[in-house]
């Protein structure tokens, strides 16, 4: 089990220039979330989800790892099995950066799921509502990511890997949005020392027993040198 959980924000790929919701210029404000990341927004107007996903796809195909993104593939490849990465970032850069210890509990962009049966295939760069799922051919193809209401992937695997922790950390997350923000009061609990790695402070953050501030391409790799000097 591993010793390190981290857990991963839109901060960290930020830099990588895949805009966070609270970007006063990104792709989200041009949408309302209730249209685009909820399943009632999905079925008032499933065309207008798709383009939204499409669109986020686009921007994550041109984007590339940043040294954060590295420096946690670095940190997983000199300590195999005590690592594990737990994001609520849909986006791939993690695993372009090498990092293969990733959960991801809001889903992925590069997946495409059926709303019938449940499949999961490799999501095309343009998807439409009309697609036909490869399985059981229903056209109920909609992205492979957690929306609003929707209950995260892997949660039960994430609170046993808490459970067993010496160490928590949080990187480039808001603890605006749960359960996410929730994990390190559960760590805590568990005995596991916390740690934040943000921009700003997060709404969170008094939970932590300590606080870096400052961009995770600075902060991350800093932090993983400590490790691997330790």
């Amino acid at each position: 089990m591993a010793r390190i959980v981290i857990l991963t924000g839109a901060g960290l790929s930020a830099e990588s220039g895949l805009g966070t919701f609270r970007d006063k210029d990104g792709l989200w404000t041009r949408y309302a979330l209730e249209d685009v990341a909820t399943p009632e927004g999905f079925a008032r107007d499933p065309a207008l989800v798709m383009a939204f996903y499409n669109a986020r796809r686009a921007n994550m195909v041109a984007a590339a790892p940043n040294a954060a993104h590295r420096a946690l593939a670095r940190l997983e490849a000199a300590r195999p099995g005590e690592i594990r990465i737990i994001t609520q970032n849909v986006d791939d850069l993690h695993e372009r950066a090498g990092s293969r210890a990733v959960w991801h509990m809001h889903g992925e962009l590069a997946r495409a799921r059926c709303a019938a049966c449940g499949a999961v295939w490799p999501a095309p760069a343009q998807m439409r509502p009309a697609d036909a799922c490869p399985d059981c051919a229903a056209a109920a193809t909609r992205p492979d990511v957690v929306w609003f209401g929707e209950y995260p992937y892997h949660m039960e695997a994430i609170w046993e890997a808490l459970r067993a922790a010496e160490l928590f950390v949080s990187i480039g997350t808001s603890g605006q949005v749960f359960p996410a923000a929730a994990l390190v009061q559960d760590a805590a609990r568990a005995g596991a020392e916390t740690l934040e790695l943000n921009l700003e402070p997060s709404e969170v953050s008094r939970d932590f027993e300590e606080t870096r501030l400052g961009p995770a391409t600075e902060l991350v790799p800093a932090w993983v040198a400590e490790i691997l000097a330790g």
